[in-house]
């Protein structure tokens, strides 16, 4: 079934790729542009398929014909070719609206600023530990278009980004999960906090009373966003502070979970994830499971086997005494507050990178809590010392992960712990948080 409907492809990464094979085998005619190069294993895979590309341009020509457009979610509205798709009306969506129109699996749909990826994979690791058949997308993992394309899952997990979630339409979650809403990508959306926060809330569009929506009755931003909009799913909230019923709460160092006709409990202590933020994404993952009335027994286990994802509070190893942790994951000011919180010993920090418009003056006073040092990783540290020059001694520039690691371990005694956990984009010095993660540890291992 070749049709001669025209669809363009945005981005030739995982998800563009994805989505190009996905439209392919839907009878598209196919072409997908990269305005930078395109690696070689997603190249190799377009030209098995036999799917026209080009890399380093967009051909305009080429481009406003199609009759649609999935763009990859790294591309801003602000880019020249978006402005032109827009101007002739052409519809923008993204690689996880595309392939949700091709499959009638359950959805799981997570998002928030803080704990996506820990909680999205604690609760696939729950689901697949029940004997559930399920598949992991989204921000993780292979692509949700080309799962839908090659596999037959009755339930995907997926992370869904702000950027997802801001072309997605018609697409619905079943279990609609919202973490936490904190400034982050504020250069994204106007600098307005309310904006993102819209995109966030689009986690829930096209829920019916038949669905569910968890969320964190804790978190400020989302119960003020909460106030402005109505919802028709089913809401259980979890919380720390307070007892919640229908939802999850905690007593005693107990987790309590009661959904409709379903209870469960957990000492924190059991849990494989340590620190308060991931009491909050076991809270989330749990209530997941009871809603898909999974036996205890199995959500106990997977919430105590689970293993903790790489990039994020990892332990890298000790050396002298000193603990060295690769939480390079932590791309946000948030992100690092949960880490320091989490801490337990003195602190070198290493910090920096690409900032997005960081609001530093929320980790003060944990820095000057637990911080004797801060090694800066990143090409432009001026804001950093700016911010922290009056509540710690030792602020240093680095310029690659060896170096930060060197500088950070000579600078530590004892009982201290290194922690990468950069607040910051990488762009500056690496291809991605992933590359400066690895470099750190590598550079660790070669102390």
């Amino acid at each position: 079934m070749k049709s001669n409907k025209n669809i363009v492809i945005l981005g030739a990464g995982e998800s563009g790729v994805g989505a190009a094979y996905l439209a392919l085998q839907q009878g598209y005619n196919v072409f997908v542009s990269d305005f930078g190069a395109i690696a070689d294993s997603y190249k190799q895979q377009l030209i098995d398929w036999n799917i026209r590309f080009e890399e380093n341009k967009h051909t305009e020509e080429e481009i406003l014909k199609a009759v649609e457009v999935i763009k990859s979610p790294g591309i801003p509205e602000k880019a020249p070719v978006i402005k032109k798709i827009r101007e002739k009306n052409i519809p923008v969506i993204s690689e996880i609206e595309f392939a949700g129109r091709y499959t009638d699996a359950k959805i799981i749909g997570i998002t928030g600023s803080n704990g996506k990826t820990t909680t999205t994979s604690l609760t696939y690791h729950i689901l697949k530990s029940a004997g559930l058949d399920v598949g992991l997308a989204g921000n993780i993992g292979k692509s949700f278009a080309y799962q839908v394309a090659t596999e037959k899952f009755d339930i995907y997990v997926l992370e869904l980004s702000s950027f997802m979630l801001d072309d997605m339409y018609q697409f619905k979650s079943h279990i609609a999960v919202l973490l936490n809403i904190t400034p982050d990508h504020l250069d994204r959306y106007e600098y307005k906090l309310e904006n993102y926060a819209a995109s966030k809330f689009r986690v829930t569009q096209n829920q019916t009373a038949d669905d569910y929506f968890i969320y964190c009755a804790d978190d400020p931003e989302t119960i003020k966003g909460m106030a402005e909009r109505s919802f028709v799913a089913q809401q259980l909230p979890f919380s720390i502070q307070k007892k919640i019923e229908p939802g999850a709460y905690l007593e005693n160092d107990n987790i309590v979970i009661n959904t409709h006709q379903q209870h469960f409990q957990m000492s924190i202590t059991e849990l494989a994830l340590q620190g308060k933020h991931n009491v909050y994404n076991s809270m989330a993952s749990g209530i997941v499971a009871k809603v898909l009335e999974l036996r205890n027994p199995v959500i106990r286990e997977s919430m105590g086997n689970f293993k903790s994802i790489e990039h994020r509070l990892e332990s890298v190893g000790k050396i002298s005494g000193i603990s060295f942790i690769n939480d390079s994951k932590a791309t946000n000011v948030n992100s690092t507050w949960y880490a320091l919180e989490s801490m337990t010993s003195d602190v070198i920090l290493i910090l920096g990178g690409v900032d997005k418009g960081n609001d530093y003056s929320m980790l003060k006073s944990l820095v000057k809590q637990k911080v004797k040092a801060i090694v800066c990783l990143g090409k432009d540290n001026k804001r950093i010392h700016d911010a922290f020059e009056d509540v710690v001694e030792v602020i240093v520039n680095t310029y690659s992960a060896q170096e930060a690691a060197q500088v950070a371990y000579h600078l530590a005694t004892k009982g201290d712990t290194v922690l990468l956990s950069p607040a910051c984009a990488s762009f500056d010095l690496f291809k991605n948080y992933e590359d400066r993660g690895r470099q750190f540890k590598q550079a660790v291992k070669e102390l």
